[in-house]
């Protein structure tokens, strides 16, 4: 099951992007957590962390009403 919208989680590390996305697609957190790190050191860093600055930008906060 999907979240309608792609949006930074509540339960988040730092600013709850890797959650947001594993909310969405309905994977493990620890599993998207991990492969971001994994993608991140293997791309010496630089390139993981601009895009994920670039997702905390753009991607809005999850919203409860």
């Amino acid at each position: 099951m999907t979240k309608d919208k792609l949006t930074r989680s509540q339960n988040q590390a730092i600013a709850g992007v890797c959650a947001g996305i594993a909310e969405y697609f309905g994977w493990d957190i620890a599993l998207v957590r991990i492969l971001y790190l994994a993608l991140s050191i293997f791309s010496m860093g630089f390139p993981g962390t601009i895009v994920y600055i670039i997702l905390w930008i753009v991607m809005p906060e999850e919203k409860y009403y």
